[in-house]
């Protein structure tokens, strides 16, 4: 009998950590229902970030104890068990915080009548008689914008319309993708020796939940294809993973950002992405390569990406400088900082014990931080990489997904000096945590090898 084994033999039915654990539980899912009605108007969503960062506070809580405590039989059980009535508080919950899941619905149904959902914008009369009250009259831009969404999300929400054209159907699939991505998350740790219960910061994140189990977010579907990309790397599948990262970036383009991390030397895992990407899109072409795009050339001029009124870290320069710093300017340090990184990430030696988990959560939240988005499910695809994360690198990641909820006050006004000091809230500490985890590696003996499994970088 291995080592391993025999301590899991050794482990207790029951330990006081689980009762901690449990009580943390809890009180999080009596916030969940607590929280439920206060996502519907503007005049209360206040209280639903006050509440929503409550949860976050009590769930850094249970990290703490998930990540110290020595594992017992009932621990993960447990994690398991409150995970999944997280979401079921909220499920069945009409979708309040955000109403892109209608246009989920809304592109399934239009596919399912044989018609391009890159053609029309949803008013347009050529989808006339696709029109109801339940789905049609909650999609957002519906009368100037066509969908944005790439291929194989529109080829999902197809598929599951098949089954059913209800919101709360399209949230059942989100969270079942989701699922799968914690699963992932949860043999990535098995595969490090880690113990199972830090999948808790990923599954009892309220973030994931409120934006999964509660908006059906597409990014489930996006951290799906990114956890299985990152756990076939782990096993040595390279054109797998990276067959299964450009899935993820035909669901959401920007995790194409990893590729990075998961490269290894030759031509052939560049080419099976490109491949990958481009057939996604050919069934979709015949509305021509300018159309097949959708609505993210109009997205990017009206989130302030093309003039620059997105980016906090521009709006800082500016405002330190006092001069009206280009936006061009920034995107091309933009462009360098991130070049860098991807330079860094790129493996120094093959083997399947390289720390690419750690190099991508260092990309995505490079990516994220220097996007600056001004909605809170930008953030979800950091989460699932928290529990693989190297200690020095939880608390910073654990509070800049959690300070995203402030997003939501943006309900109040997005005036840009408004939008300067809840941006302020997020970057700000989450830069000073930054700069205390570096602190923290060189007092314990420099920065993380490369080539040490994830799970042995500081603990």
């Amino acid at each position: 009998m291995s080592p391993a084994a025999s301590a899991g033999r050794q482990r207790a039915a029951f330990a006081p950590h689980d009762l901690a654990l449990a009580a943390a539980g809890c009180a999080l899912l009596s916030l969940f229902f607590v929280a439920r009605p206060f996502t519907a108007t503007t005049a209360t969503i206040s209280t639903f970030v006050k509440l929503a960062l409550l949860q976050c506070a009590l769930h850094s809580f249970a990290a703490f104890v998930a990540w110290r405590a020595s594992a017992s039989r009932a621990t993960f059980p447990v994690v398991v068990a409150f995970a999944a009535l997280f979401r079921l508080a909220i499920l069945f919950e009409p979708p309040r915080l955000s109403d892109d899941i209608y246009r989920y619905v809304w592109d399934g149904r239009v596919a399912a009548a044989g018609i391009n959902p890159y053609r029309y914008v949803p008013s347009d009369d050529a989808l006339k008689h696709l029109r109801d009250a339940a789905v049609y009259e909650h999609v957002n831009r519906r009368d100037f914008a066509p969908t944005i969404y790439p291929p194989l999300a529109q080829m999902i929400f197809l598929a599951a319309t098949r089954v059913s054209e209800s919101v709360v159907w399209m949230k059942a699939v989100m969270v079942s993708f989701e699922a799968v991505a914690l699963w992932a998350v949860a043999r990535l740790l098995a595969s490090y020796d880690l113990p199972r219960q830090r999948i808790l910061l990923a599954a009892w994140h309220p973030l994931l939940v409120w934006e999964i189990a509660g908006g059906g977010h597409l990014d489930a579907v996006m951290i799906c294809f990114v956890c299985l990309a990152l756990r076939a790397r782990r096993r040595g599948r390279d054109a797998r993973a990276v067959f299964l990262l450009a899935c993820a970036a035909l669901t959401k383009l920007f995790p194409a950002v990893l590729a990075p991390a998961l490269y290894r030397r030759g031509w052939k895992t560049p080419a099976v992405f490109a491949v990958t990407f481009v057939a996604g899109y050919l069934p979709y072409s015949s509305v021509g390569l300018r159309r097949v795009v959708g609505y993210l050339p109009g997205y990017a001029a009206e989130e302030g990406l093309s003039s620059g009124a997105r980016f906090y870290v521009l709006a800082l320069a500016r405002k330190l400088t006092g001069q009206e710093i280009p936006a061009h300017v920034f995107l091309i340090f933009a462009l360098a900082a991130l070049a860098a990184l991807a330079a860094w990430t790129l493996p120094k030696r093959e083997g399947p014990d390289q720390s690419f988990v750690t190099r991508a959560l260092v990309l995505a939240t490079a990516f994220t931080a220097l996007l600056s988005p001004h909605y809170s499910w930008y953030f979800v695809w950091l989460v699932p990489l928290l529990s693989l994360a190297p200690t020095a690198l939880v608390a910073p990641v654990l509070y800049l997904t959690a300070a995203s909820f402030v997003l939501y006050l943006t309900w109040l006004g997005d005036q840009p000096e408004r939008m300067f000091a809840l941006n302020s809230i997020i970057y700000l500490p989450f830069a000073a945590l930054c700069v205390a985890a570096r602190l923290l590696l060189r007092a314990r003996g420099g920065a993380v090898k490369s080539e040490r499994p994830a799970g042995s970088f500081v603990d």
